[in-house]
């Protein structure tokens, strides 16, 4: 069985050596290099041609984005940027999981070393990525189109759920949003540090008010709320016949916290057939269940096709379980959203429709 080779580049020697040590261990992978700045990995790409390189966010001699963007410009190749907990690396993580980044982890803290635990699965996903999709996303518009037009909605609440890939995506998706579209609760998978820097750029770019998500905080027109990283899981619930977000510290489900299958099950209990619910790229299963949960109580269910994601997964699982009632690529998931939220452009009522 043919390994997938590995270069690691990062300019401190005990994060190559901790990177390389977990790397290791699987034995379906080979770390064939390592560089301690972007100059040492560009000559080491030419001559080892990795399948996918582990890229420190804050590097010496070269900014790692710049790196990134030659990279996706010149030999577009899978890359898992690794970043400092800290506001700075949450902000150039998400600018490069833009720009053709395939995924991000944290750098392990001294008493925290098994945020590196999941790099193996995500080297091993990424190999398999394909470098057209990501450099496309690279050349993603970096202010989104505008909707003009008046929009009326029909009260329903839109549920989203993402992973790898996700951030491009949910640019892509949101950008065609009006400032007052309907209310949007998304679960994406991504590290605490890094959803309300996420948060912040959504609402630079995007119309309609982004924020994380706060306890009890009531869904209205022309506001996304994003759920906060690994601590707390996504809920919405009816209280006093008004939709609220709960925050809940429970046990991660699908290995994710937060998890895209409870907030679907709970939009399916609290909206039923007054909800759109929506899964995007992502490795896993996390979001089938939910997806057909939301589909059993009436909801329309969006799932985005296999040539536009990053990582068909999470899509995949929901379509082969039932719960994704029309497959569309990225570029139209917006619109149908629109479409299927807006009295003015064929709303209607939601039945389930499984065979």
């Amino acid at each position: 069985m043919k390994k997938i080779r590995v270069l690691v580049v990062d300019d401190s020697r005990t994060m190559r050596d901790l990177i390389c040590m977990v790397l290791q261990r699987d034995p379906e992978i080979e770390v064939v290099g390592q560089a301690a700045d972007p100059f040492e990995a560009r000559s080491a790409m030419k001559v080892l041609d990795p399948d996918v390189v582990t890229l420190d966010v804050e590097m010496p001699n070269m900014n790692g984005l710049e790196f990134l963007e030659k990279i996706m410009q010149l030999r577009p190749t899978p890359v898992i940027m690794v970043s400092n907990l800290t506001s700075r690396g949450a902000e150039v993580t998400i600018r490069a999981l833009e720009i053709g980044a395939f995924d991000c982890i944290a750098k392990p803290v001294a008493t925290d070393k098994e945020l590196f635990a999941e790099l193996p699965l995500k080297v091993k996903t990424a190999a398999r990525a394909r470098p057209s999709l990501l450099a496309a996303k690279g050349r993603a518009p970096e202010e989104p189109h505008r909707k003009t037009h008046s929009y009326a909605g029909d009260g329903r609440i839109v549920a989203i759920g993402a992973s790898t890939g996700g951030v491009e995506a949910l640019l892509t998706v949101l950008s065609r949003f009006p400032k007052n579209c309907p209310p949007t609760v998304i679960t994406q998978h991504m590290p605490a540090a890094f959803t309300k820097t996420f948060a912040g750029r959504l609402d630079r770019v995007c119309e309609p008010r982004v924020s994380e998500a706060a306890h009890g905080a009531a869904l209205a027109p022309g506001q996304i709320y994003l759920a906060p990283g690994s601590t707390t899981h996504l809920e919405i619930i009816d209280k006093k016949s008004e939709l609220v977000c709960s925050l809940s510290p429970a046990d991660p489900v699908n290995g994710h916290r937060p998890s895209v299958d409870v907030l679907f099950r709970s939009v399916a209990a609290a909206a039923g057939s007054h909800a759109v619910g929506v899964i995007l790229t992502g490795m896993g299963r996390d979001g089938a269940d939910g997806l057909r949960a939301m589909r059993e109580a009436g909801a329309d269910t969006i799932g985005q096709d296999e040539a536009t994601s990053l990582v068909y997964g999470m899509p995949k699982v929901a379509f082969e379980r039932g719960g994704v009632e029309k497959q569309l690529p990225l570029d139209r998931i917006g619109d149908e959203i629109l479409n299927r939220t807006n009295k003015q452009e064929g709303g209607r009522s939601c039945q389930p429709r499984l065979q």
